[in-house]
């Protein structure tokens, strides 16, 4: 039982899980439990003309976007990782964002981040430093369980990243979005 990233070379954006839950695992989709904003989020944020369904997740490289999680192994908490799993996978998840040199990387909540970079506490938003030799983005974690942020605080944090991966396309020439199939 697993998740299969869904990523593409040179993707403008990957979006990156801590770990998949129980139900996206179970269901082969990401983000797929219903309490889950990550597919509503990325469409009130302008990352998708419409709402994708987690069964529809592959359709998400047609928008220049890609999913992936630090760690493989499903869990109901993200909290049931261990230090350890979390430095068992930093070179091999490094090598993956390397490998198909996304434009930006996007970590879904500060935990996996802050495993990965050694960091104790790191800021929202933009980093200072690449990852993979992509730029790294820390936003909420759209997880029903955070209620720490609302929907319209989620949009507000995406929203962010959208438009600064628009202002590098518009300065590269290169679309966010890819025409539909």
């Amino acid at each position: 039982m697993g998740l299969e990233d869904i990523l593409a070379e040179q993707l403008a954006v990957v979006f990156c899980g801590i770990n998949p839950g129980m139900t996206a695992a179970t269901q082969g989709h990401h983000f797929a439990g219903r309490s889950n904003r990550f597919w509503r989020t990325l469409h009130l944020a302008g990352f998708t003309p419409q709402q994708v369904r987690p069964e529809d997740d592959r359709t998400i490289l047609h928008y220049q976007c890609g999913l992936t999680a630090v760690v493989d192994r499903p869990t109901a908490r993200a909290d049931q990782l261990s230090q350890q799993e979390f430095a068992a996978a930093a070179v091999n998840f490094e090598q993956k964002i390397r490998r198909y040199a996304p434009r930006c990387v996007a970590f879904l909540g500060k935990a996996a981040y802050c495993a990965l970079s050694g960091q104790r506490d790191v800021a929202w938003g933009l980093q200072p430093k690449a990852f993979g030799g992509a730029a790294v983005w820390i936003l909420p974690n759209p997880s029903g369980r955070n209620l720490a942020f609302t929907l319209d605080q989620l949009v507000n944090a995406y929203q962010q990243l959208r438009a600064a991966v628009d202002e590098h396309s518009m300065l590269t020439h290169q679309p966010m979005h890819h025409p539909k199939p």
